[in-house]
């Protein structure tokens, strides 16, 4: 077993907890913060939906390497996971596989939670409340994301726990047809349009969001003085949406081969990258130093030590994203 794909492994027994515990947290806030009309235990909580929506990635990406390590052994093929018995009688395959595909959509869910959670996040800035509507979009998306992930853990639990599944033995695999997230990824691959369609959206997503990232962080060094900061902050949706767009269309490209990712150490540098540039965007979300400047103003030592370390960040992302092909010999 290469050091990638068992790296890869421990992360997903790190974080695979993550998603429940911290969605869990989050609605209880969420939902104490309306209550009781608390501004701050509102944004403490779309906060946290936001870092779970960040985190839910690697705990995602991760699972096929730990499925394949738990169910072939060491010794283990790429995509055995999918063509035949787990090594280990006391693994399911039936269970891993509709784990992985309840973890798809628990995953789609919690992305358009972390995005609509984000722009509240936003909303609060320019308006100083989060507007009814979002509101209502977040509490209905939490409660169906907390439903969602707690499917996945439940599943997850019964993967190696014989005495739990004996409660609900279910027809084998085949007699169910395929599983939703190996069919998304074969609709992906197989459909003469698929993988293109998720090509153009990504690279729409990523034009929306570097373009934003790019304005805003020169602006912050000091390049284009005349620009207003306010003027640049009514941009940030717009990176909003173009990560929730990427997102998505990476969720999909994993979930069509992810042998191609799990045996590539460019996926994990990716990663990592994409996970620390996504905190480090927080801070032009949270924090209004540097907005209430006026133009021609500089911006505070703090704005620009984000601004640089945020263009190294997504420099890395795109730099590891174009290298998949090349780097790990997994493509």
């Amino acid at each position: 077993m290469d050091s990638t794909h068992l790296f890869l492994t421990h992360v997903h027994l790190l974080l695979n907890h993550v998603p429940t515990v911290g969605f869990a947290i989050g609605l209880f806030l969420f939902w104490w913060s309306l209550l009781a009309h608390d501004d701050s235990l509102q944004r403490a909580s779309l906060v946290l939906f936001v870092g779970v929506a960040l985190l839910a990635i690697p705990a995602y990406a991760s699972g096929n390497a730990a499925a394949e390590t738990i169910c072939t052994g060491p010794g283990g093929s790429a995509g055995a996971t999918s063509t035949g018995p787990c090594a280990d009688d006391a693994v399911s395959l039936h269970s891993i596989l509709t784990h992985e595909s309840a973890a798809l959509a628990a995953l789609l869910v919690i992305q358009m939670t972390g995005a609509l959670a984000w722009l509240g996040l936003w909303q609060i800035r320019r308006m100083g409340r989060v507007a009814g509507w979002n509101v209502a979009a977040v509490l209905a998306l939490s409660l169906l994301s907390m439903g969602l992930v707690a499917r996945a853990a439940d599943v997850g639990g019964e993967i190696r726990h014989a005495e739990i599944r004996e409660k609900a033995v279910a027809k084998p695999a085949a007699a169910e047809g395929m599983p939703v997230a190996r069919a998304a990824g074969r609709w992906v691959t197989q459909t003469p349009y698929g993988w293109p369609a998720l090509e153009t959206l990504h690279f729409i997503g990523l034009t929306l969001l570097i373009g934003v990232i790019l304005l805003i962080d020169l602006r912050m060094l000091g390049v284009m003085k005349g620009v207003c900061f306010s003027a640049l902050h009514r941009l940030l949706p717009w990176a909003i949406l173009g990560f929730a767009i990427n997102a998505v269309s990476g969720i999909l490209f994993f979930a069509a081969a992810p042998e191609q990712y799990s045996h590539n150490v460019a996926f994990i540098w990716k990663l990592a990258f994409m996970m620390l540039a996504g905190g480090n965007g927080l801070y032009f979300t949270l924090f209004d130093e540097a907005w209430a400047l006026q133009p021609g103003d500089e911006a505070p030592f703090t704005a620009k030590a984000a601004a640089v370390s945020a263009l190294v960040l997504w420099m890395g992302v795109l730099y590891f994203g174009s290298m998949l092909p090349f780097l790990g010999d997994a493509f």
